[in-house]
């Protein structure tokens, strides 16, 4: 890459003066930074947070707020949820692959409601009500919701379904605008700083700075085109978020969602990873992307989705993000929601968190013989995928892809489609690999002395699949665990 001879470490006895010094520095103020620093510092480490914007956030802030938590939080038995850590591992192993690294997801499904107290215990707020209906977030404060096709098939065979998306209890929620991101990272942000965490802000970072023996002891960085130095005693902690706007990158390693970022920010450059890289670091899962669908869940759940051969492929009752996979993936992007007008008028009654999508069909018409030629279907292509799911719908059922009975009606007339092509959106969740203390791993498999990382800067538990919550959950959660490995480092 263009850039490569830019980002290779540099040698301490290159640094005539340290600009700043600490214990442990962090780079990047979202949520895998904001959890380092604070266990960091309840360690007794001086802690200097370096954030090249001009505050703390980072995507954190700006994003729903859920946290992918369970095996029994307080949350989820206050709303009559029964689960266990072993439950929730069979769906992560289930859902979030394939190659996931199933050490680190039983590692945070056993500390996962651990991780919930402690949230709680730094100020962040959850209100005890659940939001059962399909959507990506619910359309007001409910602090708890199935975020990851839980009860959906094929997941609600392999694990009892129990919701686990964790939403941080925003007033005033605003969605694109105020949500339960925000209320997830102000606490923690005034957390760190009554514990003393200093920070300095629109600083970006250049280089990492290693002594003589290969031990990272620093970085170099520049705040408003001047080189600064920073002294690290005890490790460098990265967490500057992903590669997702770093073009050449998604070009090479995650192609299909190349041009189409979404839900990030363009602060996500890839920088943490390329510094790593240049000392040898190990990569995880660069292919990985998740993928949502921008479509109304309410609608989508009523009707039925096809490709571009008028067959359907996915049940529609699913996470939204599970379905934008399914078209992005293995449907070349090409996907039509097929729905009724009863249906259509009916999803338009219901409360939704993305009712702004709520548009006409693309095209209408009176049968399907019609719709069919107006989306410029092959002759019968539609009305044979139509009359096969109304066949079982008659009596309330899906056999091929297995929804929900209460969703399966048989699809009436007049009618409509959608043309969801091109309506798809993503991020990565590929990046550097680490081990359970969120050490940075070297291509021989051991650890590069003093350099830690967490957050999506990282592979986490995520190895393919998706579920909301999970870059907020195992962000903070081995953000904590880097902070205290950070700490403990000499």
């Amino acid at each position: 890459m263009a850039e490569t001879a830019t980002v290779r470490p540099l040698r301490s006895s290159e640094v005539d003066s340290w600009d700043f010094e600490a214990d442990v520095v962090v780079v990047g103020y979202g949520i895998a930074g904001v959890c380092a620093a604070i266990e960091a510092a309840g360690a007794g480490a001086d802690v200097l947070v370096l954030e090249r914007t001009g505050g703390w956030g980072g995507a954190a802030a700006l994003s729903g707020g859920f946290i992918y938590l369970g095996g029994g939080t307080a949350l989820q038995r206050a709303l009559g949820f029964e689960d266990t850590p072993e439950n929730m591992e069979k769906f992560l192993t289930a859902a979030l692959g394939p190659g996931v690294d199933k050490n680190k997801i039983h590692d945070y499904c056993q500390g996962s409601v651990e991780h919930f107290d402690w949230l709680v215990s730094q100020g962040v707020p959850f209100k005890e009500e659940f939001w059962g209906e399909p959507g990506y977030e619910p359309p007001a404060d409910q602090g708890l919701m199935f975020s990851g096709g839980e009860n959906a098939a094929p997941f609600n065979t392999i694990a009892d379904p129990v919701p686990r998306g964790h939403l941080a209890w925003t007033k005033d929620k605003k969605l694109g605008e105020k949500g339960g991101g925000y209320m997830l990272m102000e606490p923690l942000a005034h957390t760190a700083e009554k514990l003393g965490v200093r920070r300095e802000f629109d600083v970006r970072l250049q280089r990492l700075v290693v002594d003589d023996a290969g031990r990272v002891v620093g970085v170099a960085a520049k705040r408003y085109g001047k080189e600064l130095f920073v002294r690290a005693e005890r490790g460098v902690v990265l967490a500057t978020g992903s590669f997702a706007y770093q073009h050449e990158m998604v070009e090479r390693f995650a192609p299909k969602i190349a041009g189409r970022p979404a839900a990030t920010v363009e602060e996500h450059d890839g920088i943490g990873i390329r510094v790593a890289q240049a000392l040898g670091a190990d990569l995880a899962h660069m292919d990985a992307t998740e993928v949502a669908l921008v479509a109304d869940p309410q609608v989508v759940v009523r009707g039925i989705l096809v490709n571009g051969r008028g067959q359907r492929f996915v049940t529609e009752d699913t996470y939204p993000g599970r379905l934008g996979q399914a078209v992005l993936q293995d449907q070349d992007n090409q996907a039509y929601l097929i729905i009724d007008e009863t249906a259509l008028e009916e999803a338009f009654e219901t409360k939704s968190s993305m009712s702004f999508l709520r548009i006409a069909p693309t095209w209408v018409a009176e049968t399907v013989a019609e719709l069919e030629s107006e989306m410029g279907l092959p002759a019968d292509t539609l009305k044979s995928t139509i009359d096969l799911y109304n066949k079982h719908a008659e009596n309330g059922e899906d056999p091929f892809l297995h929804k929900k009975p209460e969703w399966v009606k048989p699809i009436g007339t007049p009618l409509g489609a959608y043309d969801l092509c091109g309506y798809t959106g993503g991020f990565t969740l590929g990046g550097l690999r680490t081990d359970l203390d969120s050490r940075v791993l070297h291509v021989s498999g051991e650890p590069i002395p003093g350099l830690f990382a967490a957050g999506r800067v990282t592979s986490g538990i995520c190895a393919g699949g998706y579920a909301s919550g999970c870059s907020l959950g195992d962000g903070s959660f081995y953000g904590r665990r880097a902070g205290i490995a950070a700490a403990k480092s000499n």
